[in-house]
Parts: structure tokens; sequence; C-alpha cells
């Protein structure tokens, strides 16, 4: 971005790398904070709140096209106060400030947000997302959308004053669905099934039309109901919507077949050309849902997927200190995909003859080019055809195909890179040290494992205060009250991590977050706020119970109470979960779909799967993990407690082995005499 002179505003300081872009802006930007407020207040000016992420396309588009502009910023700073927000740094704010943009306008948000606030309450009067510098698709420029706002606030007080008590009275309705009263029971499990299989497309899979997101939560629902069903008659067209997805999600440019990872969103119905930023919390929960597929149907392309993902998060997303960073952009150089994308000749000069012709064949370099003029990857040919049409062996095509990968690998890693956010978010490494630690586990990967593990430490040894997570960290400075997802999502990854080795002191960890939850998030009509008790008052505390781009921290809060609950034996755990799940039974009933990560945790309510805890000596231990590991039904938990932990708490010091190897299988508050032989807890067949 522009250099304005000497010119530098309020965001000078700041901790996030989006702000910090904007900081030689000629707009007099603040962060958001009681300086802003304050001056507002005492102003008598709306406050031009304007929400984004550094890895967003549009974001840079209107910021290079209005903040940027001398004209544009003079208007701002005449008429507004202008506030900056990083959306991953202060989800609570873009949660309610979506929420508004969507009563407002009836319309879906996304970034760039750009909220007009009343001075003194901060309640939005006038909502939108990107808005260009010109007049043009049907939009207004932004200029003269300005001025018209100003005016708005001057002359029609009332009007606003009208529409602020409507838009506060919906917001609260928002945040306090009504009360579930009646039993729980499995009709959303199914409804939830059914709504994704009309949703879903049996051509390219995945759900609805363009653009195309992943949603692993969904998927990973379809995996549960279908492991469900195999108990009794399995659900097929479940396990076909699953493979069918994630079989065209791999194969697709939506995975990056060159360097592996995952972008945010597909533009077209065939995952072929995506939205090029890499997120850490899309790659997270989808590396656990491959691994966990990859095992479930011994699939090698799962498998690999899953790999390539650990790989790349490894290699170009874990800190030197050891905390996973946020996101990668889209544009290099300008340009979007710039990074990822070639030329035919280009790529001829790289490689042999036969490595070309049987790379252009699978990835479409004999085909017309399919963005912007260039050829970006995505997998038009199976190696059955390449075989026939090269007649090669189908090893020699597997060979020619690695070969040339990594050969366009090394020649792309000489490219200008995309900017990577490095900041490091709390709940985002908690969905990676779970996706890690569950790759590791069911592939064999001890890496994997180690990498979740520096991550875990690194957090706890950075943003664990008094008891207290922080939010966010970059260049030495750990900040902002963490929220729901904070916590919930980092228990999970420990609970993961756990399984795949045992370590006393982070069961302490996780204990201690949840108690941290319980006392300051709990809704005493069930369910958790997504804000603490302590934290800033804003115009609605949040309580989500939707899967967004991420789980639900509700969703999430539920599982491991109940995972949690099960494994101490403590029923205040357990009755926190089933109190959660009964507040927000009108929701899950209404919209089964959309809140399939409290869905789960119905599911584990009303059906518990296993909880296996393994005693011995720590060998054996391991050996008998890694059978299990063969096995990786979802809903089942295994944990491999060497005989010489120490540490333990009293539910699981009473689980001691003798003098061999032993089991203990419990389902829910049923636990079964130990086992000790390895093979009765094989299923047959």
């Amino acid at each position: 971005m522009q250099n304005h002179g000497q010119y530098t505003n309020h965001l000078t300081g700041e901790t996030s790398p989006y702000l910090l872009q904007h900081v030689h802006n000629p707009v007099d930007w603040y962060p958001w904070g009681e300086t802003a407020l304050t001056r507002a207040r005492t102003q008598n000016k709306p406050i031009l709140l304007s929400i984004g992420y550094s890895a967003c396309h549009w974001c840079h588009v209107m910021a290079h096209e209005s903040f940027e502009d001398e004209q544009v910023a003079a208007v701002m700073n005449e008429l507004f106060i202008n506030i900056k927000v990083d959306r991953e740094e202060r989800p609570d704010l873009d949660k309610i400030y979506q929420s508004a943009h969507s009563l407002l306008t009836q319309r879906a948000g996304g970034w760039p947000l750009t909220v007009f606030l009343t001075p003194d309450q901060q309640i939005p009067f006038f909502a939108g997302t990107y808005f260009p510098r010109q007049p043009r698709h049907g939009l207004p420029s932004f200029i003269d959308l300005l001025r018209h706002i100003d005016k708005v606030y001057r002359e029609q007080p009332d009007d606003i004053a009208q529409q602020n008590t409507a838009v506060m009275n919906a917001l609260r309705q928002l945040a306090s669905p009504a009360t579930g009263v009646r039993a729980l029971n499995a009709t959303p499990l199914d409804a939830a099934r059914n709504q994704l299989a009309r949703q879903f497309d049996s051509q390219h899979g995945g759900f609805g039309n363009a653009p195309k997101f992943p949603h692993p939560t969904s998927l990973e629902r379809l995996l549960r109901h279908w492991s469900r069903s195999c108990e009794a008659q399995e659900d097929r067209q479940a396990r076909d919507m699953l493979t069918l997805t994630l079989e065209r999600m791999a194969l697709g440019g939506l995975n990056d077949q060159i360097g592996g990872g995952f972008c945010r969103y597909s533009t077209d119905d065939e995952w072929m050309i995506p939205h090029f930023e890499k997120m850490l919390y899309d790659n997270g929960p989808l590396l656990a849902l491959y691994a966990q597929a990859a095992t479930s149907f011994n699939s090698a392309l799962f498998a690999n997927t899953a790999r390539a993902t650990a790989q790349w998060v490894m290699r170009e997303m874990q800190s030197p200190d050891g905390g996973y960073y946020s996101s990668l952009d889209a544009d290099s150089e300008g340009e979007e995909g710039r990074f990822y994308v070639w030329d035919r000749e280009e790529v001829r000069a790289l490689l042999t003859e036969q490595d070309y012709r049987v790379f252009a064949q699978r990835f479409g370099l004999n085909l017309p080019a399919n963005f912007e003029g260039h050829w970006y990857p995505h997998t038009f040919a199976t190696i059955s055809a390449i075989r026939d049409k090269q007649t090669l062996p189908e090893q020699a095509v597997q060979e020619s195909l690695s070969r040339a990968c990594e050969t366009l690998f090394l020649a792309r890693e000489k490219r200008v890179r995309p900017g990577r956010d490095d900041k490091i978010l709390t709940a985002w490494n908690g969905l990676m040290i779970r996706g890690m630690a569950k790759a590791g586990r069911l592939l064999n990967e001890p890496a994997y494992i180690a990498s979740a593990e520096r991550a875990l430490d690194f957090i706890q040894a950075t943003l664990w205060k008094d008891y207290r997570l922080l939010a966010t960290y970059k260049d030495g400075k750990a900040h902002l009250n963490a929220y729901l997802d904070d916590y919930v999502f980092l228990i999970d990854g420990i609970l993961e991590l756990l399984q795949a080795r045992w370590k006393s002191a982070d069961l302490d960890f996780a204990i201690a977050l949840m108690e941290a939850v319980l006392a300051h998030f709990l809704d005493e009509n069930g369910g958790f706020f997504f804000t603490s008790d302590d934290h800033e008052q804003l115009i609605q505390r949040p309580k989500p119970a939707h899967d967004e781009a991420i789980p639900s921290g509700n969703g999430i809060a539920t599982q491991v109470l109940l995972k949690l609950g099960y494994l101490l034996g403590d029923s205040r755990y357990l009755d926190a979960a089933e109190q959660s799940l009964r507040s927000f039974w009108g929701l899950m009933s209404q919209n089964a779909y959309a809140c399939t990560s409290l869905l789960d945790a119905l599911e584990e309510q009303l059906y518990p799967g296993k909880l296996i805890i393994i005693r011995g000596e720590g060998e054996a231990v391991r050996e008998w993990q890694a059978r299990l590991n063969q096995q990786p039904w979802p809903q089942q938990q295994v944990y491999g407690i060497p005989d010489d932990a120490s540490g333990l708490p009293p539910g699981l010091e009473t689980k001691a082995a003798t003098d061999k190897t032993l089991a203990y299988v419990c389902e829910g508050l049923q636990c079964s005499p130990p086992v000790h032989n390895l093979e009765d807890l094989i299923p047959a067949g």
C-alpha cells in the first residue's frame, strides 16, 4: 500500500498486521477503544467502523480505492470518527456487527464490513460491505454514500432512534434463544442429515452452488452419522455424500496440488478455482477430517491429502517458537493467485518431455487456460486414463507426477510469496493442535504430534496468565481477553493430543481451562456467552450456536464438557453439557444442519461413545493404542496412560494395571470389567 509521506494515524503500536497495513493511510484511523469512542461522543460524530482481515482480497481493494485516496479520506475525517478493526483479533465486535448488518440489510454480511454507528451507544444505523470509489455494480460511490449517511444522521434523528430500538430488541433476541424444555431426542440428528442431503451437489460434491465452501463441520456430522448407522443399517448415502465431497476437494484447485493446504473457498461448482487465501482455521478441521476419513475408508488419497496439509502447516505456518500463524494472502505482487498459477511454456521448460505430458494431462495444461490466461492445477484426468493414453505403466505415471510436482514446487518457492499474517490466535491454534494431533495419531506420524506439542507449549507459556487466557500474540506482545472459542477449541486440542501421547500436566491445563469457562462464560440458563463476564461491555453479549467458518463455541464447549465429564467422572461437567443442549434445543430443532457441532454433542449425550483407558508398561500401551487407532470410530476415545504416569486425578488413579496391560472400557456412565486381552477390544469382521 502507498505510504503517504510522514503521515501516521493512530494504528501504530497495534499487533494486527491488518491494522498495520493501514497505519499510513490518510484516513485518521483509530483502533477500537475508549479514545475513539470518547472522541465520537464529544464531537457528536457518527463512527465509521471498518472490519476486515489481512488475507481479505476485497478489503485490500477497498483500501486501495478509497482509504489510500486523499479526497475520500478528507471526507471520512471531516464527517466521522473512523475505527479500523481486525475481525480475527476482535471476533466479538465482528459477530455483533455482522448480525446487525443482516438485520439492517436482510442479506448475509462479509468483509470488508462497513458499519455506521451512533456516537453515544455504538448502535448501527447503516451497514454494508464493499463500496467502490466510483459508482458501479449498482453501488453508489463511497464519497456519495458518506455524505448521504451524514445527512441522514443530522436530519433524521427520530427515525434513527426508532430503528435503533428495533435493532437492539432483535440483537437481544438473538443473544437469548428460547430455552427448550422437552426431553432430548435424536430428531435433530436425522433432520440435519436430510437437510444436508437436500443441499448436496451430487455431481461435484459439497453443498449448494458457488461460491462453495468446504464446511468441515457438516462433513464431520456426515462421518459421525454414517459411523453410527453402521451399528444397525449402514447409511450409504451419508457415506457417499462425505466421500465424494472429500475426493473432489482433494483433487480440485481448492487443495493446493503443488504445495498442500486448502484455500478458503471455490469460486465455481467444480472446486477448480479458489479464492487463494489460506486460513489456519480451515486447515485444522480439514486435516483432522481427512486423517479420520483416511483410516475409516482405507483411502490413500485422503491420507496423502492429510499429509500434504500437515507438511504445509509445519513448513509455512508454524513459528520458530511453536505457535501457528494465522493466514496467507490471496495476492502477491498485487495480483490474486499470482504465486500459484503457471504459464504452459514455463512448465514445459522445467520438466522432461514425459513428465510434462503426464502432468499436462493430469492437471489440464492440455486444455484452455482456466484462470485469467494462466493455468492453475486442478485434477482433470485419472491415473488410469493417463496410463492408457500415455501407454505407460501405472507406477511410471505416479513417479512422473511426483517428480513434476516436486520440480514445480521448488521453482515456485523462488517466486515472491503471498503475505503472511503472522499473529498467533489462541482459538485457531486450538483447531490446528487438534488436527495435527489426530493426524499424527491416526497416520502414525510422530512429527505431527511433536508439532502440536510445541504449539500447545507456546500457548501455555505465552498466552496463559493468572489462570486466564489471552486471545492473540505477535512480536512479543500477548493481549486481549480470550473468547469462548479460545478456551474450548484449546481444550479440544489438548484432549486429542492426550490421546496421541499422555502427559498429566496437559490434563491439568485442560481442567483449569474448563474451570475458567464455567466461572466466566456460563449462562445460568444454559450454554455459554462468547465473551467473559469481565469483558468490555458492548451492545450485545453474543451466545452463538450456529457453526460458521469455524465450529460454534457452544457446540465445542458442550462436546468437551462431555468428554472431560466422562473421562474424570465429574457430574458438574455432564450437568452443564446437558443444560447447554436443552438451552439450544429450539435452535437445533429449527435449523439442525446449521448447528452440527451442537448435534455432535447431542449425539454423544444420547449415544455415548466408547471411552477406552489403557494402563500398563509404556511400550505395551503404545502397541494397544496403535491397534485401536486402526478402528478409529469418531465416537471412540482412547487414552493410553503408562503406569509410571504421575499426578493423575482420582478417577483415573483408580484405573491402574496390576501385572500386565489392561483396558477399562466405559460407555457413558457404564463401565465394564477390565479387559486383559487386546483382541477382545477389536470388533469382529
